[in-house]
């Protein structure tokens, strides 16, 4: 390091690094999340017709705030990184200003913009309001400028001309083969409510209040009352009903209704009925493969056919079964189209404000996920289903 460098500009220069490179590895680790905040984006802004594009913007952005943090950690081309850094921090910075004062008039009921509530800048990692996020820039600016206005005095790597841009090019490619892995299987990191080890009855599935019955006879012939069970009725003989006649019936609630934490996860059947606790709950002996649809019209088919595979390899201690965001009516000419030998349950959500558990539990369109008691054993993209 070079002696005309001052040690306080050289410490904000490896912190405004780092900051860049754990907000763009915060998104790097799961682009396809960072894809839909860019598709929300677009929405909220009225550009609806740049939505094909949002999962390309989205990895475009990841890439430049790497290289960006790269090149200032290693000095490669100083000058041009200030530049990026003043023009995305001043990009950013208007934006989420923006951002804060549309959810604030909104919350006060003064106009809807339909504003994006979560502004992805750390992806799913560390979540934060419009206000806090344009807060945090509020702080950040200021390191920039003075980085920006000092750029001089912080020298350049010793690399050619060529070593500078064959480094950047580098750094790009690094981060752009990182990504596509990502988006190929599924996040190296998985900062979702569904990963490895969750027990996701909690935050996710309503617990039906379990009722108690006890049915009252009474003996004919000493007015003695007795109370039985079902099970305990079921069990007596003829005797018991010539000596006892039925009087009454006792409901009582032993444990009582919990609604889930996070509430819109359902797995409807034609007829209405939820079975999202029947595969989920904690009693459950058998192991269970759900598979993830967003969107039947949208499902990669390749990756169905893997998973008539997997559902045809179940035994009688593995349930398979499907859930999808799609209508009952797309959901039924699927099944006969494509001769689907497993059930397809339901999760139906608003189109455009959700709640899309479906799409975020696992990023991929189809994605399984194996629940053992609630938990999750594992989970797949559809390109590594088991065989």
């Amino acid at each position: 390091m070079s002696k005309k460098t001052p040690f306080w500009l050289t410490i904000v220069r490896i912190l405004l690094a780092c900051l860049f490179l754990f907000s763009s590895f915060t998104k790097a680790v799961d682009p396809v999340n960072f894809g839909i905040t860019m598709n929300d984006y677009f929405v909220s802004f009225g550009i609806d017709f740049l939505k094909p594009l949002a999962q390309f913007a989205a990895v475009a952005a990841i890439t430049c705030e790497f290289v960006l943090g790269c090149m200032l950690l290693f000095r490669v081309k100083v000058n041009l990184a200030s530049w990026g850094y003043l023009f995305f921090m001043i990009f950013f910075f208007f934006l989420t200003l923006w951002l804060a004062v549309a959810e604030y008039l909104e919350v006060h009921g003064i106009y809807n913009f339909g504003v994006v509530k979560d502004c992805g800048c750390f992806g799913q990692a560390v979540k934060m309001s419009n206000l806090q996020t344009f807060l945090k820039n509020v702080v950040i600016i200021i390191p920039t400028i003075i980085l920006f206005v000092n750029r001089k005095q912080i020298p350049d790597c010793r690399l050619a001309k060529l070593g500078n841009w064959l480094a950047i090019a580098i750094f790009a490619l690094v981060v752009i083969i990182f990504q596509l892995f990502c988006i190929r299987h599924l996040p190296v990191i998985d900062f979702s409510d569904w990963k490895k080890g969750d027990y996701v009855v909690d935050s996710f599935i309503e617990k039906p209040a379990q009722k108690e019955v006890l049915f009252v006879y009474k003996n004919i012939n000493t007015g003695e009352l007795v109370e039985l069970s079902q099970d305990e009725l079921m069990s007596q003989d003829d005797n018991f009903y010539d000596d006892n006649e039925y009087v009454d019936r006792k409901d009582s609630i032993i444990k009582p209704f919990v609604a889930a934490k996070i509430p819109g996860f359902n797995m409807l059947d034609e007829n209405g009925a939820d079975h999202a606790y029947e595969y989920l709950n904690p009693n459950n002996e058998n192991q269970v493969y759900i598979l993830y649809i967003h969107d039947l019209a949208e499902v990669n088919m390749k990756g169905i056919e893997k998973a008539k595979k997997v559902a045809s390899n179940c035994n009688a201690n593995t349930q398979f079964v499907a859930i999808t965001n799609s209508s009952e009516e797309d959901i039924a000419k699927f099944v006969t189209d494509n001769k689907i030998d497993f059930q397809i349950l339901q999760n139906p959500i608003d189109p455009l404000k959700g709640p899309f558990m479906v799409r975020d539990a696992v990023r991929s369109n189809p994605g399984l996920i194996l629940f053992n008691k609630g938990v999750v054993v594992e989970k797949w993209a559809w390109r590594d289903f088991p065989e």
